[in-house]
């Protein structure tokens, strides 16, 4: 049966919403660094998140092959342990916004290594997207390609999701959508606590604010976005669809902005400009043919139906 369309309006009030979600999750995750340490918050965040998506995934078929909660094991370990490890680690050291500009770089890394690993066709108009984002890269760092920690961090969350998306590109059509979202950040999540409680000097403050955070971060910025973006991805054009993606790092930028006052350069403006752009042409060029296919997250998430 034909989905029905989207009123327009209602359409871009979820995208805003979702992104948003994403975005600001940048800036949220920074304030919490005040009160706890970066791998044990988001160890936190994924595993209330994880766990309180198992309860409501609880009724649908798992899988039952040690292999494949293998394989949901090392999509949590590399998306979410690998990403918001990253994420967060580079927190630390860098603006939220220019964070979320390095990290929102990974579609055009999984053109990279769509043709690498998968033998992936891609049209001129895609690489031109991905060589447009990558000079944006450069730029965002300042002319010079002198890595501190912190961008070396922003960078490796995009390397970490680009390897994700492959990764669920060749496995994901094995699970429920919600089951492997729910499992893997259970597990990501689980990974991530231990490592904060080994790896770092463990550090949680308990007041309203921290709180707060971590419940903001684990049900809005988690499940409610996941929600609302896998809604979006199944009612209509999923290439599309993801192109909005670049509304992400820009509520990054934004809201680094006005909830922490952060400066942002110019460069980096220019580059955030530069890396959006490339990301439009990589995801608007999508088209539903067997060969040529473009490989994105938007993409793979309309493989996933119940």
């Amino acid at each position: 049966m034909e989905k029905p369309n989207l009123h327009p309006f209602t359409f871009i009030a979820l995208v805003v919403v979702t992104t948003f979600l994403m975005g600001s999750s940048f800036t949220v995750g920074k304030i919490g660094l005040n009160y706890v340490s970066p791998l044990l918050l988001v160890g936190l965040r994924f595993t209330i998140a994880g766990l309180l998506m198992a309860v409501l995934v609880r009724k649908k078929l798992k899988p039952e092959k040690l292999a494949d909660r293998a394989r949901i094991f090392t999509i949590g370990l590399v998306q979410t342990a690998g990403v918001m490890g990253c994420i967060f680690l580079s927190l630390r050291t860098i603006t939220a916004g220019e964070s979320s500009i390095l990290t929102f770089t990974n579609p055009l890394m999984v053109v990279m290594m769509g043709t690498v690993f998968l033998g992936i066709r891609y049209r001129l108009l895609q690489w031109i997207g991905a060589i447009v984002g990558f000079i944006g890269v450069f730029i965002t760092l300042g002319f010079h390609l002198q890595l501190t920690v912190g961008t070396l961090f922003g960078l490796g969350a995009a390397v970490f999701w680009s390897i994700g998306t492959i990764l669920i590109k060749q496995w994901g059509n094995r699970f429920n959508v919600w089951v492997l979202t729910a499992y893997q950040m259970l597990f990501g999540g689980s990974v991530l606590l231990l490592m904060g409680l080994t790896l770092e000097t463990p550090k949680l403050t308990i007041t309203p604010v921290s709180l707060t955070v971590i419940l903001w971060l684990a049900i809005m910025a988690s499940i409610v976005q996941f929600a609302i973006w896998f809604y979006l991805i199944n009612q209509g054009d999923p290439g599309k669809t993801s192109a909005f993606l670049f509304l992400a790092p820009f509520f990054g930028v934004l809201t680094g902005w006005v909830l922490l006052g952060e400066v942002v350069e110019w460069y980096v403006y220019a580059g955030g400009a530069l890396i959006f752009t490339g990301i439009f042409l990589v995801n608007w060029t999508f088209e539903k043919r067997a060969v040529n296919r473009k490989v994105d997250i938007a993409d793979i998430a309309k493989s996933f139906n119940d």
